[in-house]
């Protein structure tokens, strides 16, 4: 059984762009080579080679993503001139990853955001997590997947070029049950797309939610805070949360609160109003495992806008409240307060708790299957 979406349908879906591509190309009469390089990016403390893989489209995007953490270290994305920008924070070096990163661009697992108390039951046993936030477990325990060397290799396709980055979690890691096969392929279509697929399978009954944490800021990684940036998230309803960030089991309209981005909205507009900053899990419209629109970003110095679609029931925004000035960034940048912000295609936090919120649980013979599409555009 498949959860969502089936690799097939996404690769067909990624081959229909070709068409448009092409066109733009003739247009401009400057037609690019689509590539993937490969690179070393150091060693781990281990002494274990890390690699980059560098993505390039037929438009001018660049990713470049390493095999520690499944980590996107930085993308390119032209603006309403056509100069190209790296638009996610990070760091120049692996080490810097490795000290003190707090998940800047990394695979999260194996359960994105926060698990109550650290625990869970799932058929009759109690399963205990690392709380490694509090009294609260947070984006898979101390070693979850972003701190983990992924094995990779890349993709070549007609309308995209990518590497796909896999991994076994041995039953028992990080106190969770079954052999977890996961496997997450970043890609770079000819559309302007940035797309994530997931893939995963267990041989127990497992609980798995897998997200992309990039910190994104639209004018340019280090070039200021993201208050200004406009933000849509195509959301009626939210997770309140209580203490620890958890949620209450509620699903709350929007309406009339801070947490309101139905309309394209500052992000600085209300953020006074909302204690801590942004942190907040959104209950997305549209059907659960069918690719919608989940948020779009305008950045109006640049004329960035970043749309990102999903087949995830829920996005976690979160608004980089505990960057800070004295975080050095790449290129000898510091990250301030709000420097990035992040919107996670996700599963709800605390759903293992929650039986009311859409099951997270993975059995023998199912796959967990998500899809992550983020369309870069100028205005």
């Amino acid at each position: 059984m498949i959860r969502s979406l089936s690799g097939l349908l996404s690769l067909l879906l990624i081959a229909s762009c070709q068409k448009q591509s092409d066109k733009a190309n003739e247009t401009t009469g400057v037609k690019m080579e689509m590539s993937v390089q490969k690179s070393s990016f150091g060693k781990t403390p281990e002494g274990k080679e890390v690699d980059l893989y560098t993505l390039a489209d037929a438009n001018g995007l660049k990713a470049s993503v390493m095999t520690y953490g499944g980590i996107l270290v930085s993308l390119e994305v032209p603006d309403r001139n056509g100069k190209l920008e790296d638009v996610v924070l990070g760091y120049d070096s692996l080490g810097a990853y490795v000290e003190r990163n707090p998940y800047f661009g990394a695979i999260v697992g194996r359960y994105a955001n926060r698990i109550a108390e650290g625990r869970f039951s799932l058929r009759g046993v109690q399963y205990r997590l690392a709380k490694n936030d509090g009294e609260n477990h947070l984006h898979g325990g101390n070693k979850g997947f972003d701190k983990v060397l992924w094995n990779a290799e890349s993709i070549k396709l007609d309308s995209a070029v990518g590497v796909k980055l896999s991994y076994l979690s041995k039953d028992g890691e990080e106190g969770y049950p079954g052999n977890l096969s996961c496997s997450v392929e970043y890609l770079l279509t000819n559309r302007n797309e940035f797309t994530v697929n997931y893939h995963a399978t267990t041989d127990k009954p497992t609980v798995v939610s897998l997200t992309h944490h990039s910190y994104f800021n639209l004018a340019g990684q280090g070039n200021g805070d993201i208050l200004g940036h406009e933000l849509m998230v195509n959301a009626e309803k939210f997770t309140p949360v209580g203490k620890g960030l958890i949620p209450t089991g509620e699903l709350k309209s929007v309406k009339g609160t801070p947490m309101d981005f139905m309309t394209a909205t500052t992000i600085g507009a209300g953020i006074a109003n909302v204690e801590g900053g942004y942190d907040h899990n959104y209950v997305l419209t549209g059907e659960g495992g069918s690719l919608k629109l989940a948020a779009r970003v305008y950045e109006p110095s640049s004329g960035r806008v970043m749309e990102i679609f999903t087949t995830e029931p829920g996005i976690q925004f979160y608004s980089g409240n505990f960057l800070g000035d004295s975080m050095p960034g790449k290129s000898g940048k510091l990250y301030q307060k709000h420097g990035g912000f992040c919107l996670e295609t996700q599963h709800f936090p605390d759903s293992p708790n929650k039986p009311n919120f859409p099951s997270v649980v993975l059995n023998p013979g199912e796959q967990y299957a998500h899809r992550t599409i983020h369309r870069f555009s100028a205005r």
